[in-house]
């Protein structure tokens, strides 16, 4: 599941980083465990299927930005319509994170 919500994210320019191999991340297994527990206690244990889930982070690609000005709305409405899509196979909670601007390759 995760390579095709990956394929089908790549042409809004949104770009999914696994946690535990996200290379901000010093402990990312570590962190990962800590984000699947957190999600599951915040839903008071329904989602006990959380062993299995691969925890990612979604960045938003250069097309979104203009210049410094803040990310706009529609790029949410974008990323939240298209997990909204895959809700049988992906658990998601919605809001904005404090996750530092994930670099793309190309960019480093």
């Amino acid at each position: 599941m995760l390579r095709e919500l990956e394929l089908d994210l790549m042409p809004l320019d949104l770009w999914v980083w696994p946690v535990a191999t996200a290379p901000i991340c010093a402990d990312g297994p570590r962190q990962a465990f800590q984000i699947r527990r957190r999600m599951v206690e915040a839903k008071r244990g329904a989602w006990d299927d959380a062993r299995s889930w691969t925890p990612v982070w979604i960045s938003f690609g250069d097309s979104w930005y203009h210049g410094d000005d803040p990310l706009p709305w529609a790029a949410h409405a974008a990323l939240w319509a298209k997990l909204s899509e895959h809700a049988t196979h992906v658990r998601y909670r919605l809001g904005l994170g404090g996750v530092p601007r994930l670099v793309l390759p190309n960019e480093a």
